[in-house]
């Protein structure tokens, strides 16, 4: 396996990119609601979503066959 489609964006599935992106922007609006004291109930259920999809995708870059293209 190669080990890139873990770490580099330039590797990864699609879902992994938006999954990462997704933690991201969630984080930082972690980091503002503290920083405005605010709490929104369950917010950090968010990352366990993030992380299955990031799974999802990853699993799908392994086993995804290298040129499964539709072209019609």
């Amino acid at each position: 396996m190669d080990l890139r489609k873990i770490y580099s964006p330039r590797h990864m599935h699609t879902f992994q990119v938006i999954a990462v992106t997704g933690m991201i922007m969630t984080a930082l609006a972690q980091l503002v609601l503290v920083l405005v004291k605010k709490e929104i109930p369950n917010f950090e259920w968010l990352y366990p979503c993030w992380l299955a999809l990031y799974v999802f995708g990853l699993f799908r870059n392994i086993y995804a066959k290298p040129h499964d293209d539709h072209h019609h």
